[in-house]
Order: structure tokens, then sequence, then C-alpha cells
């Protein structure tokens, strides 16, 4: 079931994405975005989403500038979009199938951390709102280190506070864009996809509720 890399291995700490892999807010995320496109007279459907999913603030908001043909407008578009998704989010954000039985058995066996791509408040209110806030010691947002995700600075953020070597730890993922900064920080991965896509990962599951990653879980 773990694929060659992982097979036998045992991480020194694990490290999960927040948004699509732990909290089911991309449902939340989608009705911000339609939202915001509609106010600039713009669908949002399947193609539209493949190109935020996954994306900083920052980023989002430069793409859906492109999309709009409002160059410059990247950053007020981007806290348009970040305060219709905070509004979506503090409504309801319910933990993934598994999310929290798969959390409570890694922690009990590894330091566990969280690294998004989301800004502080917003990861501080989808922590809040969905009941992770006490299963994590250890968080990163997006707005506390230089570059957000696919580079690697969250996850380099996130295994220097729990003091692991990056080649030693394990990252749970939704996306290309959380993949590729788990992988360029040096870390083993898991994907979960959110969307019906190739994921190049250690590991590619339906579910956190797959019964073979509990049970290689149970062994570490």
């Amino acid at each position: 079931m773990t694929g060659p890399r992982l097979t036998g291995w045992r991480p020194a700490a694990v490290v999960f994405d927040c948004d699509g892999l732990l909290v089911d807010t991309e449902p939340r995320w989608s009705v911000a975005e339609t939202r915001l496109f509609g106010r600039h007279g713009l669908p949002f459907g399947p193609d539209q989403k493949a190109l935020l999913i996954g994306t900083s603030i920052a980023e989002a908001g430069e793409i859906m500038a492109g999309l709009f043909g409002l160059p410059g407008q990247g950053p007020a578009l981007g806290a348009e979009l970040l305060a219709l998704a905070v509004e979506m989010i503090s409504e309801r954000a319910l933990p993934m199938d598994g999310a929290v039985k798969v959390v409570e058995l890694v922690s009990r066996r590894v330091p566990v951390a969280v690294a998004s791509n989301s800004p502080r408040h917003l990861l501080s209110v989808t922590l809040d709102r969905s009941g992770f806030t006490d299963m994590f010691p250890v968080s990163v947002a997006a707005d506390e280190v230089a570059r957000a995700k696919p580079a690697p600075d969250l996850y380099l953020a996130a295994c220097a506070a729990l003091a692991a070597e990056p080649q030693a730890c394990l990252a749970f993922e939704d996306s290309s864009t959380g993949l590729r900064a788990a992988q360029a920080a040096g870390l083993r991965t898991v994907a979960v996809p959110s969307l019906p896509q190739d994921l190049p990962a250690d590991l590619v599951i339906d579910s956190l509720t797959d019964p073979d990653l509990l049970a290689w879980i149970e062994t570490w």
C-alpha cells in the first residue's frame, strides 16, 4: 500500500496541509470565489477552480487580476477574496472524513504540525471552527514566511518548529501546489486529491479513511 519510498519507513514528524485536506473548506472557498467572479461578470467553474486551488491569497489575487483584465489589482482582489472566505468558513468548517482519526493516531506517535497557504487569521478561524486548534501545538501560516507554497518555506518552518529534519518528515497534501512545496523542502508525501487529477506523491489515496493508511500509521 505505501509504495517503495514509504514501505518500512517511520517519519520523525508529520506536517498536514489544512484546507481540503483536514478541513472541508473547498466548497466554502468555491462559494466565495463564485461570488467574487460574479461581481466581475464572469462564471466560475472547474477550470477556474483548478487555477486557484492550493494557491496563496496573494497568488490567487494575481491570477484573478489577469482573468478579470485588472492589472495591478491583485492585492485588492486577494483581500476581497479573503474577506469572503472568512465569512463563508466562519459559518461552517467541518473536518474531512477520517481527518480527526488520522491526526489522533499520528499525534500519539510523532510530533505534528499544520502548514497552510492561508494567512494566520483565516487559518485560526478554520482550525477553531473545525475543532482542530488544540490538536496542533505547531501551525505555520502563509503570512509568517517569506514565500508561500509552492516554495518550501512553510514546510521548512514547520519542520524547524518540530525540531525534525525535513528528509525525516512526512507531509499530507491535497493539491499539486502543496506537494511541490513539501517535496521542495525534502519531505516524503501522501496525496489525498481534492480534485480529480494525477498527483506526484509517494502515496496517493482517495480518502483519509483508507484502511491501509490507518494500518500503516499504527505500525509506527
